[in-house]
């Protein structure tokens, strides 16, 4: 069932499918997304955090204590810090933000939702981040779990990615077709 989502199939497919199991046989699937999406924000604000997680040089043992640590200290709890440090120990860090992708699409499918991944210039506010979520639960008829990124290179706009479709409306992209369209009237 869950293994016919694109965004759930390879190794994070595997390993977020098992943390998925665990985590509704557990009861705490709400609260591993919560320690997930935490750690997820952790890693997107800090360039140290995210080369300790994709660089090979750094042992599994140094990256494991490491973690440990930024964990405790973020209050990532029992499931998710363990599930953290069996990537670590795997040498799969390098996926582990694909692999909390993949875990909130398979909790979003299992609530009946469908999740979207939004990229701003800039942090939404509250009432956009509604506005989004209405604006796609309208264009794809189901509710809408969303996760959000900022990523100050694209300028401005927004880019939405729901399933396998992405609408790119930012600044930087215009401005890319803009280049292309003027030298091709020259």
């Amino acid at each position: 069932m869950a293994q016919s989502d694109q965004t759930v199939s390879g190794v994070p497919g595997r390993y977020a499918t098992a943390l998925f199991e665990l985590a509704r046989e557990d009861q705490a699937v709400d609260q591993v997304g919560a320690d997930l999406s935490n750690f997820q924000a952790l890693l997107d604000e800090s360039e140290d955090l995210s080369r300790l997680v994709r660089s090979p040089v750094f042992s599994a043992e140094d990256q494991i204590s490491a973690l440990q640590a930024i964990c405790e200290k973020a209050g990532i709890k029992s499931l998710a810090l363990n599930f953290i440090k069996l990537a670590a120990q795997n040498r799969r860090l390098f996926v582990l933000s694909d692999m909390i992708k993949a875990y909130r699409a398979l909790v979003a499918q299992s609530k009946g939702e469908i999740s979207a991944e939004v990229i701003s210039a800039d942090t939404l506010s509250p009432k956009h981040l509604d506005d989004l979520k209405a604006a796609i639960k309208a264009s794809v008829g189901r509710d809408v779990q969303l996760s959000t990124r900022v990523d100050s290179s694209i300028l401005g706009g927004l880019i939405v990615k729901v399933g396998s479709r992405m609408v790119d409306n930012s600044l930087k992209t215009k401005l890319q077709n803009l280049k292309i369209a003027m030298k091709g009237t020259g």
